[in-house]
């Protein structure tokens, strides 16, 4: 087996992980933070479609959003996507890779909203109270005041689900985007060995290791906002 050969293939397809994770928490988590405010709204048609919205992503297969956003060219705007891969001047395989990144943004931005609304909605009243008594508008307020505090304690609960996110990741797959868990599998094919795979699991315990110290370090940084 050429060692350095399978090496060189998988971190192709840690690549294309990496680029993944990067653009899903890139857009998901400002996304869900405007999801929260969207469930918090006092204004009820927004407040319960978002709610809605966020109900049915959290109760369905994420490999199956995947699968639903890749069919909407076709059943919603008539489109093919070979016709729709032309039109954007992109190889289908970029294409896949975009329906992939579409639907894992929205599956994580509604569930960090609820991480993001269960914080916010977490912080004593007396804080706004304190706030508005100093002359501070709302957005002074939540920008100055609330949101370091959300920050700390969103940091276990946002932990898990980027953990998660990297793992998740391999659903990829299923468009036929060649991921690092993809590019494992067409390794063992080729090579007929399971080292691949057992290479591929080194480089997933490499990256959240990683995440796991960063997340330890910024929960040491943020210990000062302990009530």
């Amino acid at each position: 087996m050429n060692v350095s050969f399978v090496l060189e293939t998988l971190f192709q397809g840690f690549g294309k992980t990496v680029l993944l994770f990067v653009v899903t928490l890139v857009l998901a988590l400002p996304l869900g933070l405007i999801f929260a405010f969207g469930s918090m709204s006092k204004f009820k048609p927004i407040k319960y479609l978002v709610k809605t919205i966020v109900w049915i992503i959290r109760s369905t297969p994420l490999m199956l959003q995947i699968l639903l956003v890749s069919f909407v060219p076709y059943y919603v705007f008539g489109t093919y996507t070979v016709n729709l891969a032309d039109a954007l001047k992109v190889e289908i395989d970029q294409l896949m890779f975009i329906f992939v990144a579409i639907a894992f943004v929205i599956n994580y931005a509604c569930y960090f909203s609820e991480i993001y609304r269960g914080a916010i909605q977490s912080i004593p009243r007396g804080q706004y109270e304190a706030g508005k008594v100093l002359g501070l508008k709302k957005g002074q307020i939540f920008f100055r005041i609330v949101l370091f505090q959300v920050f700390r304690k969103i940091l276990a609960p946002m932990s898990n689900e980027i953990i998660t996110l990297v793992k998740d990741t391999a659903l990829a797959s299923v468009l036929g985007v060649v991921d690092l868990f993809t590019a494992a599998q067409n390794m063992v094919k080729t090579v007929i060995s399971l080292a691949p795979l057992l290479y591929a699991g080194v480089f997933y315990l490499v990256f959240n290791g990683i995440l796991t110290l960063l997340f330890g370090f910024l929960e040491k940084k943020m210990a000062f906002y302990k009530e």
